[in-house]
Protein backbone atom coordinates (compact mmCIF):
# COMPACT_ATOMS: atom_id res chain seq x y z
CA UNK A 1 0.00 0.00 0.00
CA UNK A 2 1.42 3.29 -1.18
CA UNK A 3 1.70 5.72 1.43
CA UNK A 4 0.43 9.22 0.85
CA UNK A 5 3.21 11.70 1.89
CA UNK A 6 1.51 14.88 1.52
CA UNK A 7 -1.60 14.69 3.45
CA UNK A 8 0.31 12.99 7.38
CA UNK A 9 2.63 16.21 6.67
CA UNK A 10 -0.14 18.56 6.29
CA UNK A 11 -2.07 17.11 8.96
CA UNK A 12 0.72 17.05 11.24
CA UNK A 13 1.02 21.01 10.80
CA UNK A 14 -1.94 21.84 11.25
CA UNK A 15 -1.89 20.59 14.55
CA UNK A 16 0.51 21.35 15.57
CA UNK A 17 -0.28 25.18 14.53
CA UNK A 18 -3.59 24.72 16.47
CA UNK A 19 -1.54 23.63 19.82
CA UNK A 20 1.23 26.29 19.32
CA UNK A 21 -0.40 29.37 17.89
CA UNK A 22 -2.12 30.64 20.94
CA UNK A 23 0.94 30.24 22.84
CA UNK A 24 3.42 32.32 20.02
CA UNK A 25 0.45 35.16 20.37
CA UNK A 26 0.30 35.52 23.96
CA UNK A 27 4.74 34.91 23.79
CA UNK A 28 4.36 37.75 21.08
CA UNK A 29 1.90 40.10 22.66
CA UNK A 30 4.30 39.90 26.28
CA UNK A 31 6.95 42.13 24.59
CA UNK A 32 4.31 45.12 23.76
CA UNK A 33 2.78 47.87 25.50
CA UNK A 34 -0.97 46.49 24.67
CA UNK A 35 -3.28 46.34 27.43
CA UNK A 36 -5.29 43.22 25.89
CA UNK A 37 -4.45 41.00 22.91
CA UNK A 38 -5.96 42.14 19.63
CA UNK A 39 -4.29 46.04 20.12
CA UNK A 40 -1.87 47.46 18.06
CA UNK A 41 1.58 46.00 18.72
CA UNK A 42 4.65 47.99 19.95
CA UNK A 43 7.81 46.58 21.34
CA UNK A 44 7.95 47.47 25.00
CA UNK A 45 9.82 45.18 27.84
CA UNK A 46 7.91 46.62 30.35
CA UNK A 47 5.91 43.58 30.80
CA UNK A 48 9.25 41.93 32.05
CA UNK A 49 10.15 44.94 34.06
CA UNK A 50 6.85 44.48 36.39
CA UNK A 51 7.12 40.49 36.12
CA UNK A 52 10.53 40.75 38.05
CA UNK A 53 10.00 44.00 40.01
CA UNK A 54 7.11 43.36 41.50
CA UNK A 55 7.41 41.92 44.93
CA UNK A 56 4.00 40.64 45.26
CA UNK A 57 5.13 38.52 41.82
CA UNK A 58 8.18 37.37 43.57
CA UNK A 59 6.99 36.01 46.55
CA UNK A 60 4.40 34.37 44.20
CA UNK A 61 6.67 33.06 42.11
CA UNK A 62 9.21 31.63 44.66
CA UNK A 63 6.36 30.87 46.66
CA UNK A 64 5.13 28.16 43.68
CA UNK A 65 8.63 27.24 42.66
CA UNK A 66 9.56 26.18 46.45
CA UNK A 67 6.03 24.42 46.72
CA UNK A 68 6.25 22.69 43.25
CA UNK A 69 10.34 21.45 44.53
CA UNK A 70 9.12 19.77 47.70
CA UNK A 71 6.17 18.60 46.19
CA UNK A 72 8.16 16.73 43.11
CA UNK A 73 10.48 15.24 45.79
CA UNK A 74 7.84 13.83 47.86
CA UNK A 75 6.15 12.14 44.55
CA UNK A 76 9.35 11.15 42.97
CA UNK A 77 10.70 8.99 46.03
CA UNK A 78 6.66 7.54 46.42
CA UNK A 79 5.87 7.29 42.69
CA UNK A 80 9.51 5.81 42.21
CA UNK A 81 9.41 3.20 45.49
CA UNK A 82 5.79 2.27 44.05
CA UNK A 83 6.49 1.36 40.49
CA UNK A 84 9.37 -1.15 41.98
CA UNK A 85 7.34 -1.85 44.44
CA UNK A 86 4.80 -3.03 41.88
CA UNK A 87 7.05 -4.40 39.13
CA UNK A 88 8.37 -7.04 41.82
CA UNK A 89 5.32 -8.36 43.14
CA UNK A 90 2.98 -10.96 42.21
CA UNK A 91 1.01 -10.76 38.41
CA UNK A 92 -1.78 -10.72 41.11
CA UNK A 93 -0.99 -7.88 42.99
CA UNK A 94 1.04 -5.77 40.38
CA UNK A 95 -2.54 -5.51 38.01
CA UNK A 96 -4.41 -3.91 41.20
CA UNK A 97 -1.38 -1.58 41.77
CA UNK A 98 -1.44 -0.52 38.33
CA UNK A 99 -5.41 -0.37 38.47
CA UNK A 100 -5.27 1.82 42.01
CA UNK A 101 -2.45 4.02 40.40
CA UNK A 102 -4.86 4.81 37.37
CA UNK A 103 -7.72 5.97 39.50
CA UNK A 104 -6.02 9.64 40.39
CA UNK A 105 -4.85 10.26 37.02
CA UNK A 106 -8.27 10.12 35.45
CA UNK A 107 -10.24 11.17 38.04
CA UNK A 108 -11.09 15.04 38.17
CA UNK A 109 -8.80 17.18 40.21
CA UNK A 110 -11.37 19.33 41.33
CA UNK A 111 -12.74 15.53 43.05
CA UNK A 112 -9.37 15.38 44.59
CA UNK A 113 -9.05 18.74 45.88
CA UNK A 114 -12.26 18.68 47.73
CA UNK A 115 -11.51 14.80 49.15
CA UNK A 116 -8.52 16.04 50.32
CA UNK A 117 -9.86 19.13 52.13
CA UNK A 118 -12.82 16.75 53.40
CA UNK A 119 -10.64 14.21 54.97
CA UNK A 120 -7.57 16.46 56.28
CA UNK A 121 -9.08 19.67 57.16
CA UNK A 122 -12.27 18.46 58.29
CA UNK A 123 -12.26 15.09 59.69
CA UNK A 124 -8.76 15.37 60.93
CA UNK A 125 -8.93 18.76 61.94
CA UNK A 126 -5.37 19.80 60.24
CA UNK A 127 -5.36 23.54 59.71
CA UNK A 128 -4.72 24.69 55.84
CA UNK A 129 -2.35 27.32 57.35
CA UNK A 130 0.03 24.76 57.95
CA UNK A 131 0.51 23.58 54.07
CA UNK A 132 0.30 20.19 54.72
CA UNK A 133 -3.38 19.85 52.49
CA UNK A 134 -2.11 21.40 49.86
CA UNK A 135 1.51 19.57 50.09
CA UNK A 136 -0.48 16.45 50.14
CA UNK A 137 -3.00 17.17 48.05
CA UNK A 138 -0.65 17.93 45.06
CA UNK A 139 1.46 15.07 46.17
CA UNK A 140 -1.68 12.74 45.47
CA UNK A 141 -1.87 13.88 41.78
CA UNK A 142 1.51 14.10 40.99
CA UNK A 143 2.94 10.62 42.41
CA UNK A 144 0.68 8.43 40.19
CA UNK A 145 2.25 10.27 37.11
CA UNK A 146 5.98 9.50 38.55
CA UNK A 147 5.03 5.42 38.76
CA UNK A 148 3.59 5.70 34.85
CA UNK A 149 7.15 7.05 33.74
CA UNK A 150 9.20 4.83 36.04
CA UNK A 151 7.46 1.37 35.61
CA UNK A 152 8.24 1.18 31.51
CA UNK A 153 12.03 1.76 32.26
CA UNK A 154 11.77 -1.21 34.72
CA UNK A 155 10.44 -3.02 32.05
CA UNK A 156 12.82 -2.65 29.89
CA UNK A 157 15.97 -3.47 32.30
CA UNK A 158 17.71 -6.57 32.05
CA UNK A 159 16.19 -8.79 35.25
CA UNK A 160 19.47 -10.50 34.95
CA UNK A 161 21.48 -8.01 36.10
CA UNK A 162 19.48 -7.48 39.63
CA UNK A 163 19.69 -11.23 40.09
CA UNK A 164 23.74 -11.42 38.94
CA UNK A 165 24.30 -8.51 41.36
CA UNK A 166 22.67 -10.57 44.61
CA UNK A 167 24.29 -13.65 43.50
CA UNK A 168 27.86 -11.40 43.81
CA UNK A 169 26.86 -11.04 47.10
CA UNK A 170 24.99 -7.71 47.20
CA UNK A 171 22.46 -6.91 49.34
CA UNK A 172 18.74 -6.32 47.57
CA UNK A 173 19.01 -2.67 49.67
CA UNK A 174 22.62 -2.55 47.29
CA UNK A 175 21.20 -4.04 44.57
CA UNK A 176 18.83 -1.55 44.02
CA UNK A 177 20.55 1.28 44.80
CA UNK A 178 23.54 0.31 42.46
CA UNK A 179 22.16 -1.30 40.44
CA UNK A 180 18.25 -1.16 39.75
CA UNK A 181 18.24 3.05 40.11
CA UNK A 182 20.55 3.89 37.96
CA UNK A 183 18.91 1.53 35.29
CA UNK A 184 15.95 3.42 35.47
CA UNK A 185 17.01 7.03 36.47
CA UNK A 186 15.89 8.36 32.82
CA UNK A 187 12.10 7.35 33.89
CA UNK A 188 12.73 9.50 37.31
CA UNK A 189 13.92 12.30 36.22
CA UNK A 190 11.13 12.25 33.37
CA UNK A 191 8.55 11.62 36.39
CA UNK A 192 10.27 14.33 38.32
CA UNK A 193 9.95 17.16 35.83
CA UNK A 194 6.57 15.88 35.11
CA UNK A 195 5.75 16.33 38.87
CA UNK A 196 7.04 20.18 38.51
CA UNK A 197 5.11 20.88 35.88
CA UNK A 198 2.03 19.82 37.57
CA UNK A 199 2.57 21.15 40.73
CA UNK A 200 2.97 24.45 38.85
CA UNK A 201 -0.13 23.91 37.02
CA UNK A 202 -2.61 22.99 39.60
CA UNK A 203 -5.74 25.18 40.49
CA UNK A 204 -8.35 22.79 41.54
CA UNK A 205 -6.71 21.04 44.35
CA UNK A 206 -4.44 24.32 45.15
CA UNK A 207 -7.66 26.16 45.24
CA UNK A 208 -9.55 24.04 47.98
CA UNK A 209 -6.04 22.85 50.13
CA UNK A 210 -3.79 26.40 50.13
CA UNK A 211 -3.33 29.14 53.39
CA UNK A 212 -5.98 31.75 52.74
CA UNK A 213 -2.78 34.20 52.42
CA UNK A 214 -0.86 32.03 50.23
CA UNK A 215 -1.17 32.05 45.97
CA UNK A 216 -0.12 29.76 43.51
CA UNK A 217 0.80 31.11 40.27
CA UNK A 218 -2.80 29.38 39.03
CA UNK A 219 -4.67 30.50 41.80
CA UNK A 220 -2.60 34.28 41.32
CA UNK A 221 -3.30 34.46 37.28
CA UNK A 222 -7.11 32.93 38.12
CA UNK A 223 -8.08 35.89 40.03
CA UNK A 224 -5.82 38.62 38.52
CA UNK A 225 -7.61 38.13 35.63
CA UNK A 226 -10.86 38.67 37.38
CA UNK A 227 -9.41 41.74 38.42
CA UNK A 228 -9.17 45.49 37.38
CA UNK A 229 -5.12 45.28 37.52
CA UNK A 230 -4.19 45.95 33.43
CA UNK A 231 -0.18 46.01 34.57
CA UNK A 232 -0.33 42.84 36.39
CA UNK A 233 -2.28 40.97 33.79
CA UNK A 234 0.06 41.84 31.30
CA UNK A 235 2.96 41.10 33.25
CA UNK A 236 1.44 37.35 33.73
CA UNK A 237 1.42 37.01 29.44
CA UNK A 238 5.84 37.56 30.42
CA UNK A 239 5.35 34.67 32.97
CA UNK A 240 3.69 32.46 30.97
CA UNK A 241 6.34 33.01 28.32
CA UNK A 242 9.15 32.33 30.59
CA UNK A 243 7.37 29.40 31.89
CA UNK A 244 6.78 28.37 28.64
CA UNK A 245 10.84 28.41 27.48
CA UNK A 246 11.46 27.11 30.60
CA UNK A 247 9.25 23.92 29.64
CA UNK A 248 10.98 23.70 25.85
CA UNK A 249 14.44 24.15 27.40
CA UNK A 250 13.94 21.22 29.30
CA UNK A 251 12.20 19.00 26.77
CA UNK A 252 14.99 19.79 24.21
CA UNK A 253 17.70 19.08 26.87
CA UNK A 254 16.04 16.00 27.94
CA UNK A 255 15.36 14.20 24.30
CA UNK A 256 18.43 15.39 23.34
CA UNK A 257 20.16 12.80 26.35
CA UNK A 258 17.62 10.44 25.96
CA UNK A 259 18.86 10.17 21.96
CA UNK A 260 22.75 10.49 23.01
CA UNK A 261 21.97 6.99 25.82
CA UNK A 262 20.59 5.12 23.15
CA UNK A 263 23.30 5.87 20.25
CA UNK A 264 25.90 4.71 23.48
CA UNK A 265 23.88 1.36 23.88
CA UNK A 266 24.05 0.94 20.74
CA UNK A 267 27.67 0.98 20.09
CA UNK A 268 27.99 -1.42 23.56
CA UNK A 269 25.72 -3.56 21.34
CA UNK A 270 28.00 -3.76 18.45
CA UNK A 271 31.14 -3.93 20.49
CA UNK A 272 29.66 -6.79 22.23
CA UNK A 273 28.19 -8.57 18.81
CA UNK A 274 31.99 -7.55 17.22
Amino acid sequence: MKKNTFVTPLVLTLALLFIYAPILILALYSFTDAASIGESLHFSVQNYVTLFTTEELADMIKGTLLLALIVAVISTILGTLGAMGSFYSKPGMSAAYRIANQVPVVNADVVTGFSICILLVVVFGISKDTFFPLVAGQTVICAPFVYLSVYPKLGQMDPAIYEAALDLGASPQVAVRKVVIPQIMPGIVSGFVMAVTLSLDDYFVATYTKPASFDTISTYVVNATRGSQTQIKTALWALSTVIFLIVLVICIVMNRKSISGEKRSARKARRANA
